[in-house]
């Protein structure tokens, strides 16, 4: 067993998770405050001894930016205040779409998050559906990449639903669907998108039969949801007789409410790593708590057990 005292900590941003995750531990949130000032720079403190604690700092990095620095912030307040181990909580790894230079003269942001992590002075990072498994490899500490599959898949087998087939918004998405194909034991679709620009799609199409199943789109995040909404839409007039989305992030910028809404989708299922906003319809969305997954895979990192076995992969 561990023997350092554990001590649980967030962000502002992900104070709501948080909560979920201690309760589901069996303990409380420790205290801490981010000092404002007028120019808009803070400072964060923690209001409690964690000398020789393994602090778990939760923190998701959704925008804006803040959040990043905020739990940049607290890593240094931790390190400094001569905590054991470090471990940043990231439900949501923001800038994870910039893991290579795919074009001239731009940076690799997920690297630089990382680098800036580890310079802060992580031991340990914990997230949830990376949008791409490489980035791990941009860290020179333990990085724990948890599966929203956990909570997704015993959620859709509960649906019971008839003629059912996975699909993949995109090629890269296409080992993600196997994954869910293969434990749901169903057909799987490939959708082929052609990008105008960034975050505008072309065309699209379909590789795998469609006519007459119930289709699950699934993917790790929906930011714009012009991807989704359009091969949602494609599937039903190419003869599908329902569309959903199970979505692990739902950042949802710019219009993606009104898009899903306005689309052939019929329920868009999603985790809580990013709030909703309270103030959009959300008559189409499901929110699933990944709480109890954090607060058992923190449980089993801190008392050296293994974790592998509880996701599908």
């Amino acid at each position: 067993m561990a023997i350092h005292k554990i001590k649980f900590f967030a962000g502002r941003g992900s104070r709501y998770l948080a909560e979920q995750i201690v309760a589901s531990y069996g303990t409380e949130l420790g205290s801490s405050d981010v000092l404002q000032f007028s120019d808009g720079e803070f400072q964060t403190s923690f209001n409690e001894s964690i000398r020789g604690c393994t602090v778990f700092i939760i923190q998701s990095t959704f925008p804006p930016t803040d959040n990043l620095m905020e739990l940049l912030m607290m890593v240094d307040a931790a390190r400094r205040a001569s905590a054991h181990q470090v471990i940043a909580v990231m439900p949501y790894f923001g800038w994870a779409r910039q893991d290579r230079k795919d074009r001239p003269r731009v940076p690799i942001g997920a690297k630089l998050v990382a680098n800036m992590l580890v310079a802060a002075g992580v031991d340990r990072i914990m997230t949830m559906d990376l949008h791409a498994d490489q980035i791990q490899g941009f860290f020179d500490v333990p990085v724990d990449a948890l599966y929203a599959s956990g909570i997704f898949v015993p959620y859709i087998k509960s649906l019971g639903i008839e003629d059912l087939s996975i699909a993949a918004p995109d090629m890269g998405g296409a080992k993600r669907a196997n994954t869910y194909a293969k434990h749901l034991q169903t057909p799987i679709i490939i959708s082929h998108k052609e990008r105008a620009k960034p975050n505008v799609v072309g065309k699209m199409t379909a590789i795998g039969e469609v006519e007459g199943r119930n289709i699950i789109i699934v993917d790790d995040m929906i930011d714009t949801a012009g991807t989704i909404c359009m091969a949602a839409d494609m599937l039903m007039a190419r003869g599908a007789k329902s569309v959903r989305a199970a979505i692990t992030h739902p950042v949802l910028s710019g219009q993606a409410y009104e898009k899903i809404n306005a689309s052939a989708l019929e329920e868009v299922i999603v985790t809580n790593t990013i709030p909703l906003n309270p103030d959009k319809d959300l008559h189409k969305f499901t929110v699933l708590s990944v709480a109890d997954i954090f607060a058992n895979v923190i449980e089993r990192v801190h008392n050296y057990k293994e974790i592998s076995s509880i996701f599908y992969k």
